[in-house]
């Protein structure tokens, strides 16, 4: 019981630094960002940051870790359940979709102006490995690899930008439905 308290403290805590880290990174860059600052505004005691995080960095580090292996997870389960045609299929999008959508203000945060381009990039460089190999299994190539890859990385991301900046979004499996009606056939497909 005493664990069980312990660790809904611990959420509790987490939860709040959570957001008020979203909320500061709405306004400005993680380097302007002080434990200080963070701490007032969950209203929580510096030392007890500290019991969880060495600084900011450390804090964003490890929330950027689990985004990571999550969304690597959700692409090694649905790519090798759905595998892959000329380009990722519907219902790897849509769950993708509902990942961002579940994680939806620290995706913004993270992928806004103060956001941290190297995660990002980083999340580009896995789904390009995941591609290349669910291509080489398939015993399929492009010619032209990196152009198509760059291409349809970058629409996405803008799509991605663009939806979880709506006040009002499409759900997760309308925007996958976008997406994925673009990725296979183009503008014409999306514009009908």
């Amino acid at each position: 019981m005493a664990q069980e308290k312990m660790d809904r403290r611990v959420r509790r805590t987490k939860t709040l630094l959570l957001q008020g880290l979203i909320q500061l990174m709405d306004e400005k860059d993680v380097k302007d960002i002080s434990v200080k600052e963070l701490s007032d505004l969950a209203d929580i005691n510096r030392g007890t940051f500290y019991l969880h995080y060495s600084d900011v960095y450390d804090m964003l580090g490890q929330i950027e870790e689990s985004l990571f292996q999550e969304f690597n997870d959700i692409l090694e389960r649905d790519l090798a359940i759905n595998g892959i045609g000329p380009v990722i299929s519907k219902p790897v999008l849509l769950d993708l979709f509902i990942f961002l959508d579940r994680n939806r203000a620290l995706a913004r945060a993270l992928m806004g102006p103060h956001g941290d381009l190297a995660f990002l990039n980083r999340l580009k460089e896995l789904v390009k490995e995941k591609l290349r190999m669910m291509m080489d299994n398939a015993e399929r190539s492009i010619e032209h690899f990196e152009y198509f890859y760059s291409f349809m990385v970058s629409g996405c991301i803008g799509v991605i930008q663009c939806w979880l900046n709506q006040d009002t979004p499409a759900s997760p499996e309308e925007i996958a439905g976008y997406c994925s009606a673009l990725l296979q056939e183009g503008l014409p497909a999306a514009v009908q």
